[in-house]
C-alpha cells in the first residue's frame, strides 16, 4: 500500500505546501485521491513525483466540506467523488465569521463530478470504506466548535468523516481533520470492519495543545499499541510534540511517499 503526500502544511524538498491535506492512496488496483487541498497545488505536487492525476484518478474522497480540504475540486472534473451530503453546508468561523465551505455549491459538484453521497459507510471496494457520519461517543471529544452555520448555530462538522482500509488483515485509517475525534473515528472503523488491528492511522487529528484530549488520545493510542502514527495538518505544534514524546513521530511533508 502506498500513499503519497501531495498537499500539506509542511513542504517537503521541491514540494510546495499550503494550509491543506490531499493524499493520493494507492491499494490493490485502486488509486483514489483523499481531499484536494484549497488550490491547484496537489496537481503541481503530484507532476513533481511524476503522476498524472488526470488519467491516473478515477474517483476522489471529500473528507468534509471545509475550503482546506475540497477547494481544489474547482480543478477536477468527470471523476466520481464521495462525500457526506452536509458537505454543502454554508458555514463561519465565530470568531470572524469569515467563509470556510467550499467555493463549489452542491449544483456546480454535480455538474462537474459523478457524485455519491452518503450518510453512513460507503464500500468503494471490499477493503476500502469511507466511513460515512462518524458517532462521537467517548466524552473527550467533540465537545466545542469554532464554526457555525448561516443560521448561526454550532457548527460540529457532522460531514467529518475518513477512510479505513483493510490491508494484509489489519487498518490502515485516515483522517481529514477529525473533527469528530480520531478516537470515535478509530472506533468506528473497527466496527464496521470487524478489524481490530490497526497498521497506521494519518491524517489531521485537530489537536491544537497538550489538553486533556491530547493526553486522554495519546493513552487511548498506547493502550491499542497503534504505533505506526502520521498525526498533520491540523494538529498544531503543542499537540505534536506531544506526540513526538510519547511516538517518535516523523513530520509528514508534500512530496513524502509512505509504504505501509
Amino acid at each position: 500500500m502506498k500513499i503519497s503526500i501531495l498537499t500539506e502544511n509542511c513542504a517537503g524538498p521541491y514540494f510546495g505546501a499550503e494550509h491543506g491535506l490531499s493524499y493520493l492512496i494507492e491499494v490493490d488496483e485502486l488509486k483514489l485521491l483523499f481531499d484536494t487541498g484549497h488550490s491547484d497545488l496537489f496537481l503541481h505536487n503530484a507532476q513533481r513525483l511524476n503522476i498524472d492525476l488526470e488519467k491516473e484518478v478515477d474517483t476522489v474522497v471529500l473528507s468534509h466540506g471545509h475550503w482546506d480540504h475540497g477547494d481544489g475540486l474547482q480543478y477536477l472534473e468527470g471523476k466520481t467523488l464521495i462525500t457526506h451530503p452536509a458537505s454543502f453546508m454554508v458555514r463561519y468561523r465565530k470568531s470572524d465569521h469569515s467563509y470556510v465551505g467550499l467555493q463549489l455549491s452542491r449544483k456546480d459538484i454535480t455538474s462537474r463530478f459523478n457524485l455519491i453521497t452518503s450518510e453512513g459507510p460507503y464500500f468503494i471496494t471490499p477493503g476500502v470504506v469511507f466511513l460515512g457520519a462518524i458517532p462521537r461517543l467517548n466524552d473527550f471529544e467533540s465537545q466545542t466548535t469554532s464554526f457555525i452555520d448561516n443560521q448561526g448555530q454550532e457548527d460540529y462538522v457532522p460531514d467529518d468523516s475518513g477512510l479505513a482500509i483493510i490491508h494484509n488483515n489489519q487498518l490502515v485509517i485516515i483522517s481529514g481533520c477529525a473533527h469528530s475525534g480520531i478516537c470515535n473515528t478509530i472506533d468506528y472503523a473497527m466496527e464496521i470492519t470487524g478489524i481490530r488491528k490497526i497498521r497506521a492511522v494519518l491524517g489531521g487529528f485537530h489537536l491544537k495543545k497538550q489538553s486533556n484530549q491530547t493526553k486522554r488520545t495519546i493513552k487511548y493510542l498506547k493502550d491499542y499499541r497503534i504505533s505506526t502514527l502520521f498525526p498533520s495538518h491540523c494538529t498544531e505544534l503543542p499537540a505534536l510534540s506531544a506526540f513526538y514524546d510519547a511516538f517518535k513521530i516523523r513530520q509528514l511533508k508534500s512530496g513524502m511517499i509512505l509504504q505501509l
